[in-house]
């Protein structure tokens, strides 16, 4: 079975980085080039040292390895870039960022919808609870508001934190709100998140259903970064 499994899931893999490829391109139409460039650049840089100083037998595969490790590096935050720019000023834009988050992290996307496409997103972790919100300032603000009271009344003295995603003032830019979220204060043990998580089913549970805005969570951004760690 994991022979017949491993075929499969290289081919997925390229698939997944051929894609990730054909979106960068889209935005950048040099990335190619750009990369090419890199790879061919550090790899004579590496020849040439090697007829100075050494044998090619040894440069010259030293030289290939580093290229395309600093290729597949500058390759994959050019692909992140991409992915944020097709997300921005989309409904759920911020719940994709979310979801890159790895282990340990507990997402759910849109525990909040107005009719005014106004989102709260919640996250669980280390940190307690944590609310983001997208959407106009002023109406998301009280939105959040009204999600951390509701939240806090099962918290059981977890934090509840509030945070809006966009690019005003005060406000979270969705390139920096992952790394935002992970660098709150850690407070709780796996054993307490797993108590909260319970106690906030039985929040969810009584909530009507609300649907996201119309059109899909954009997911281009979690794909990317699932091509680019070969998973």
């Amino acid at each position: 079975m994991a022979k017949n499994d491993a075929p499969e899931e290289k081919t997925s893999r390229l698939k997944q980085i051929r894609q990730a490829y054909q979106m960068t391109k889209k935005s950048d139409p040099k990335v190619g080039l750009v990369l090419a460039g890199i790879f061919l650049g550090i790899t004579a840089v590496f020849v040439a040292v090697a007829l100075l100083v050494g044998p090619l037998l040894v440069w010259l595969p030293l030289g290939v390895a580093v290229a395309f490790l600093v290729t597949t590096i500058i390759f994959g935050r050019k692909v992140e870039k991409a992915a944020y720019s097709q997300i921005e000023g989309q409904a759920g834009a911020a719940a994709s960022a979310l979801q890159t988050l790895r282990r340990g992290w507990n997402v759910t996307p849109a525990v909040a919808v107005t009719k005014n496409s106004d989102i709260v997103h919640r996250v669980v972790g280390k940190p307690g609870i944590v609310l983001v919100g997208e959407g106009q300032a002023s109406r998301v603000k009280n939105l959040l508001q009204a999600e951390a009271k509701k939240h806090g009344r099962v918290a059981g003295g977890a934090p509840v934190t509030q945070i809006i995603a966009g690019q005003g003032e005060g406000e979270i830019d969705i390139r920096k709100l992952t790394k935002h979220v992970m660098k709150l204060p850690a407070v709780l043990q796996p054993s307490e998140i797993t108590d909260l998580l319970q106690r906030l089913k039985a929040l969810d549970a009584v909530r009507p259903q609300v649907p996201m805005p119309k059109g899909p969570v954009p997911s281009s951004l979690k794909g990317a970064r699932q091509a680019m760690r070969g998973r």
